[in-house]
């Protein structure tokens, strides 16, 4: 198989270590029907970004933070359409604590919520909207992860499944592996290594070290 290594592995949260796909098309529809706004070009740029980076290109007209306040208060509380993606549990359990962190455009308390919905581990380093000055594609929330893990950003690789979250990578100075769990193959090349699934990746620790296998990959570095 494939391969590379690294010494940290930052996650995107929704699309690659949890399937909140319907949970999260059910609040922008119900969003944009109370604003009298269409939600499909809503989703269509939505996932990946901040609530309010969104709310901000949408509807520039509104009070975005009163909104994303009321957005969050519902995502905080709701959990149905929201599951663990095959082979999460797995990879983080193996994974040592100071080795990987996860990068959401999400607000904490809905990041928290989802992975302890999903019995996924709570990592040590959690980077969420709040603690932003600018969401993905800015590399802020990458650059912050490797930060407090003390670890080079060209040391760390990045699994994403947006567009924009790739390009926060690229700007972060760091490697990219893509899930194609949200997004076609296209849309995602940018990206270093493609997998079709979070299951495809394979982790072995080697004292500081991770050494990743590609099982199968959709594209590798040429």
């Amino acid at each position: 198989m494939p391969s590379t290594s690294c010494r940290a592995l930052l996650f995107d949260l929704d699309g690659v270590l949890v399937d909140s796909t319907k949970c999260v098309r059910r609040t922008w529809q119900r969003w944009a029907r109370a604003n009298g706004l269409d939600p499909e070009p809503i989703l269509a740029i939505a996932h990946g970004r901040r609530t309010i980076d969104t709310i901000r290109l949408v509807a520039p007209q509104l009070a975005a933070e009163a909104e994303v306040a009321a957005l969050a208060r519902d995502e905080a509380r709701e959990t149905a359409g929201v599951y663990e993606v095959p082979g999460a549990r797995a990879l983080l359990q193996q994974l040592p604590p100071a080795a990987w962190a996860v990068v959401t455009a999400g607000m904490r308390p809905v990041a928290t919520l989802r992975l302890r919905h999903t019995g996924l581990p709570a990592p040590d380093v959690l980077i969420a909207a709040e603690d932003l000055h600018q969401g993905k594609p800015d590399p802020e929330g990458y650059l912050a992860a490797a930060a407090c893990l003390r670890i080079e950003p060209a040391d760390c690789v990045v699994v994403e499944d947006a567009p924009v979250g790739l390009e926060a990578a690229e700007a972060a100075g760091m490697r990219a592996i893509a899930l194609t769990t949200t997004h076609t193959a296209g849309r995602l090349a940018a990206a270093a290594w493609g997998l079709r699934s979070l299951a495809d990746l394979h982790v072995t620790t080697l004292d500081t070290e991770l050494r990743l296998a590609f099982q199968d990959p959709l594209w590798t570095p040429e």
